[in-house]
């Protein structure tokens, strides 16, 4: 009877830490984590300010376990979609799998994007304290070069490094500009006509090079 009702204790908790997470992201989206109140994302979550306390310690700690679980989504996204192709995939189709979790939300509009947005402005220069995710972001760029170097073989590692940096780059300041706003309204086969020869032409650099 004690370990059932610790178990539902942990599960309420963690509930209610979900649902911290969930509003402050919301707000923050909106209009990014300068002016967010505490008050704010506690009515937003129906939970109390010694909730945030207990689960994060300060408003700030909760404002970058945010952006920091819908960065670690994304990455973990993109990391599928690349991992899964082939050891022959084309440029085309690794641009493709690069681009998915973007363009995906670019259909989508409304929350997704503005999440989105928030992960591209942090997606740019992540803080130094986010050196976990640095794992992440070799991982996918591991990913990309597997395939970059199959079909650039003349191409030094370095150099497809900062190729596939600048794609990144690309795609969060897609979801930033005016443009991504204009994209939001169209189909993801749509965006993907439009957006998809951009970033593997990022990905081949100069014509004569693949």
């Amino acid at each position: 009877m004690v370990a059932e009702k610790a178990d539902l204790r942990r599960e309420a908790g963690q509930r209610t830490r979900d649902r911290l997470l969930a509003a402050a992201l919301e707000l923050i989206s909106e209009r990014g984590s300068e002016g967010i109140t505490l008050r704010e994302i506690t009515d937003s979550a129906g939970a109390n300010v010694a909730a945030v306390s207990y689960h994060f310690g300060s408003l700030k700690a909760l404002c970058d376990a945010a952006i920091e679980h819908a960065l670690e989504r994304y990455l973990d996204a993109q990391h599928e979609a690349i991992g899964a192709l082939a050891p022959k995939a084309t440029l085309q189709e690794l641009a493709a799998a690069f681009a998915a979790p973007m363009i995906r939300s670019l259909a989508a509009g409304g929350q997704d994007l503005a999440v989105m947005r928030t992960v591209a402005r942090v997606g740019i220069d992540p803080p130094e304290s986010w050196d976990r995710l640095a794992g992440k972001f070799d991982q996918t760029r591991r990913d990309a070069v597997r395939v970059l170097s199959a079909n650039l073989p003349g191409v030094k590692e370095p150099e497809l490094i900062f190729r596939t940096r600048c794609a990144a780059g690309l795609l969060n300041w897609l979801a930033l500009a005016p443009i991504g706003a204009e994209l939001a309204a169209k189909s993801v086969k749509q965006i993907e006509r439009l957006l998809i020869p951009v970033v593997a032409g990022a990905f081949r650099g100069h014509p004569s090079a693949g």
